[in-house]
C-alpha cells in the first residue's frame, strides 16, 4: 500500500495504509534544523522506576531515536520511593533540558502527582497543570505577546498532526475552525490521550463522541464570549448511532481482544489506532479510505519537537 500523502478526499477511494514514519518525516527535519540552530545536543533525561517490560522497551526506543536524531539521552533507573527527589534534582540541573517519566510508577493517583513535580520548563510530555489547563481552555500561548506556544501532550498532538497530514483538516478555513462539519468518534477517554484529544478536536470545530467503558460524552465547541473553548455533555447514545456517520474513527483500547466493528465504519472514513494493540481488523480496508495502524513514531517526534520548543521558550523568557 502507498504511504505517500493522499489526494483530497472525495467519496470513498481504495484504502491507503499510511505509515507513521511518513507523517513524522517533515517534523524530524524540523527538529534537526532546530538542533543545528542551537549549536549543541539538547539533553533529555528519562526516569524509569518500574519493572514493566513495555515501559523499558519504550525507554530504550526513546533513547535510540533521540540519540540518532542528534539529542543527548540519559536513562536514570531509580527506586520509585526516591523518584520525587531525583526529579527535583533534575529540575535544578541546568545541563538537563527535558524530563520524562516512564509510567506506571505507583499505578495510582500518586503518578498524577509525579507528573506535576516535573518543572513545566522541562516537561516534554506536556502534562503540567499549566499546559493541561491551557489545552482545555483553548489557550494556545504562554504569554500575552503570543511568542511562546504552550506545550501539548505528545500523543494527542501526534494524532492532530496525522489528521492534518491526511487532509481531514480543511486548510482553506480559518485557523481554529478547520474541522468544521466533521464528526469524530474516539474509543478512549484516558486523561493522557483520549480526553485531551477530544477537547483539541472540538476546539478546532469538530463534533466529537468520546466512548469510555461505561459512558459517552459529546464534545462541541462553545459559541460566543461565554464559551471560548469546548463544552462537554453526557449523552445516551449507542456506538452504532454515531460511528456510521463519523468522518474519523480513532481507537486506543489497550487490549488485543478489542476490535472495532468494521460494519460500523462509514464508507470512506479515516481510521486511526494509537493503542499498542491492534483495534481494527484487517477488513477495515474494505470500508476506510485511509488507515493508520500505529502512531508511535509521530509521538516520539512530537516529544523531540516539544523539547526544542521548551528550550526556545526558556531562551525567549531570558531575553525579556
Amino acid at each position: 500500500m502507498s504511504a505517500e500523502k493522499p489526494a483530497a478526499l472525495d467519496g470513498a477511494p481504495a484504502c491507503k495504509t499510511i505509515l507513521a514514519s511518513s507523517v513524522a518525516k517533515p517534523y524530524v527535519e524540523e527538529v534537526k534544523k532546530g538542533i543545528q540552530q542551537l549549536g549543541r545536543r539538547p539533553k533529555l533525561v528519562g526516569f524509569l522506576a518500574n519493572t514493566d517490560p513495555a515501559a523499558r522497551m519504550y525507554a530504550e526506543w526513546t533513547g535510540k531515536t533521540f540519540e540518532d536524531t542528534g539529542f543527548s539521552f540519559e536513562l536514570r533507573e531509580v527506586n520509585k520511593e526516591e523518584l520525587e527527589d531525583y526529579i527535583f534534582h533534575a529540575n535544578e540541573d541546568d545541563s538537563v533540558d527535558g524530563i520524562m517519566i516512564y509510567f506506571p510508577v505507583f499505578g495510582n493517583r500518586q503518578d498524577q502527582y509525579l507528573q506535576q513535580v516535573v518543572s513545566k520548563d522541562k516537561d516534554v510530555e506536556g502534562l503540567s497543570h499549566v499546559y493541561i489547563q491551557n489545552l482545555y481552555h483553548n489557550v494556545r500561548y504562554l504569554d500575552d505577546t503570543k511568542t511562546n506556544k504552550s506545550i501539548l501532550p505528545c500523543t494527542p498532538l501526534a494524532l492532530i498532526k496525522i489528521l492534518e497530514f491526511l487532509g481531514v483538516y480543511n486548510m482553506v478555513l480559518p485557523y481554529g475552525n478547520r474541522l468544521y462539519g466533521k464528526t469524530v468518534t474516539i474509543i478512549n477517554r484516558s486523561e493522557i490521550v483520549g480526553r485531551p484529544l477530544a477537547a483539541l478536536l472540538a476546539n478546532d470545530g469538530a463534533v466529537v463522541y468520546s466512548f469510555d467503558i461505561d459512558s459517552v460524552q459529546k464534545f462541541t465547541r462553545g459559541e460566543g464570549l461565554k464559551f471560548r473553548h469546548h463544552r462537554v455533555t453526557d449523552v445516551d447514545i449507542k456506538l452504532e448511532d454515531v460511528a456510521q456517520h463519523s468522518d474519523v474513527i480513532i481507537t486506543g483500547v489497550p487490549s488485543e481482544s478489542y476490535k472495532f466493528p468494521t460494519r460500523l465504519i462509514k464508507d470512506g472514513a479515516v481510521c486511526v489506532n494509537f493503542s499498542t494493540a491492534k483495534n481494527f481488523n484487517m477488513d477495515v480496508k474494505t470500508k476506510a479510505s485511509l488507515y493508520v495502524a500505529s502512531v508511535g513514531k509521530v509521538t516520539i517526534t512530537m516529544l523531540m519537537r516539544n523539547l526544542i520548543r521548551l528550550i526556545n521558550n526558556k531562551a525567549s523568557k531570558n531575553l525579556v
